[in-house]
């Protein structure tokens, strides 16, 4: 196990403080809001095991920093491909899958509660913090799938479309990934996506009020009603994200030969 004060400074998008085993993670891109690139997948592929190994962790609290949880929208008229200077290759998309396969199985592997704070608009992989055992929201926030099928370029494949089939209803989550909607905080509410809406700085008061409450439970009682509460979530991503990933796969190559031969 690697110790607290060696992680918590390792990650870039990641800053983490810690107070009587509350450990709060806030995503951030040079001190601002996230911007989501292949760069913060891999971190926190990393982090969310070191963060999953260390059995002084009791709460989490998953949060982001300033008025976006996370970004940016997807422009329609942009391409996703070469993001980060990546050439698209069916060896590079490998290896971005294969990070994006466990970024969803590594952050349901931390065995004790998450609360999932949504600081602002969640533009790119609002799943993430959806997949927390308690979600409380901004009444700005925002969430959205507009990187994919929306985008005209990708299968939603990395996992989101199974987990907000499951949270939201099968119809529901078709119909915004098909469709780019953008789900406002207070359908997020009347739906049961979140289970609180107030203003921005009330929310991180709140998470803390929350894990404080959670935190006078015993250890193995924290962590194993964890385990009983994402088994449905670890059971829908094990049966669907590797196959819906060589999709993901497949698509990408195809809209990425389709673009080469319209730049010809």
């Amino acid at each position: 196990m690697v110790p607290f004060s060696e992680y918590a400074t390792r990650y870039r998008c990641l800053a983490m403080e810690r107070r009587d085993g509350i450990l709060q993670v806030s995503l951030h891109t040079n001190g601002g809001p996230l911007r989501w690139g292949l760069g913060p997948q891999r971190e926190l592929v990393e982090a969310f095991v070191d963060i999953g190994a260390d059995r002084e962790n009791r709460v989490i609290i998953l949060t982001g920093v300033g008025d976006e949880f996370s970004g940016p929208h997807q422009d329609p008229n942009r391409t996703v491909y070469n993001q980060d200077g990546v050439a698209i290759t069916a060896e590079s998309l490998d290896r971005v899958h294969w990070n994006a396969k466990r970024l969803m199985t590594r952050l349901l592997d931390i065995e004790v509660p998450i609360i999932g704070v949504v600081n602002g608009p969640a533009k790119r992989h609002c799943e993430l913090v959806l997949m927390s055992d308690i979600v409380i929201a901004a009444d700005d926030a925002t969430f959205e799938d507009t990187a994919h099928f929306h985008l005209g370029s990708q299968v939603p494949g990395d996992g989101i479309a199974p987990v907000l089939s499951m949270l939201m209803g099968l119809n529901r989550a078709r119909y915004l990934m098909l469709t780019g909607q953008v789900i406002t905080a207070a359908e997020a509410l009347q739906w049961g996506l979140v289970s609180e809406v107030m203003p921005r700085e009330r929310l991180l008061p709140r998470a803390w009020e929350l894990a404080r409450q959670l935190a006078q439970k015993p250890d193995l009682l924290l962590r194993y009603t964890r385990i009983v509460l994402t088994q449905p979530l670890r059971v829908a991503l094990a049966e669907s994200i590797q196959y819906h990933l060589a999709l993901e796969t497949l698509s990408s190559l195809q809209s990425h030969a389709h673009e080469r031969v319209s730049q010809d």
